[in-house]
């Protein structure tokens, strides 16, 4: 499932670092970006948005004043380098309050806070929420409980994956993108384009390899920054 989202803020700097920022999410899809509040107003109004990244001080309509003038309201995060407006901010039930300049560590938080707030809306049943211990996945043809814990890493197969854990391997047939949508996002990671890991196994980290287990995995190019950033700040 796609996030759908836009940016609106006049500080052309402020928007490439979130579009920046965006890239790293596979399932967050960028609409567009905006410094005119109004002609933001009529993208929502034309596409299915769901959150919308929004600056406060901007000429001829402040963030709140957008806000209050919103007919049909997707999610808001507040992004702003004054923290006084947080209290009105959240009077409005905006998503999310972001202080400028924006870490990534701070907007990985959000993004996470998103999708989990997305699944809901959309009553998407098979996203586990952060506090569940375990997931069922169909296995020859009956349901097997698999222990987040007990995940080392998932390796993509074609229209399979395989999941490797402390007590045995899972093959299961479903994406790796399907089943790291359904994984708790602050323990487990895409790496490359046929792996996803659990952060927290992760024994080593050499250039562009990591150590799970006894095995060595690499990490993607795309991947890289963003990965070694989740792995390094946990560990």
């Amino acid at each position: 499932m796609k996030v759908r989202c836009i940016i609106i803020d006049d500080e052309p700097l402020a928007i490439k670092i979130i579009e920046k920022y965006l890239l790293e999410f596979q399932n967050f899809e960028l609409i567009g970006s905006f410094n005119n509040p109004f002609m933001a107003l009529s993208a929502i109004e034309e596409n299915d948005v769901d959150v919308v990244f929004l600056d406060i001080n901007m000429p001829k309509m402040n963030g709140l004043e957008f806000v209050r003038n919103l007919e049909s309201k997707p999610n808001i995060v507040i992004t702003t380098a004054y923290r006084e407006y947080a209290v009105d901010s959240f009077t409005l039930d905006v998503l999310d309050y972001l202080v400028k300049p924006i870490p990534f560590n701070r907007f990985l938080k959000s993004i996470n806070k998103i999708s989990q707030h997305i699944h809901l809306q959309k009553g998407n049943t098979t996203i586990q929420d952060e506090t569940d211990s375990h997931i069922f996945l169909k296995v020859d043809k009956k349901l097997v409980k698999i222990k987040f814990d007990d995940i080392f890493y998932i390796e993509s197969l074609k229209d399979y994956i395989k999941i490797f854990t402390a007590v045995g391997d899972y093959l299961v047939h479903k994406s790796l993108t399907g089943i790291t949508d359904e994984l708790p996002k602050n323990n487990f990671l895409r790496i490359h384009r046929s792996y996803t890991i659990a952060i927290d196994k992760v024994k080593s980290v050499e250039g562009n390899l990591i150590e799970i287990n006894t095995k060595r995995l690499p990490i993607g190019r795309k991947y890289v920054n963003h990965a070694k950033q989740a792995i390094l700040r946990t560990n």
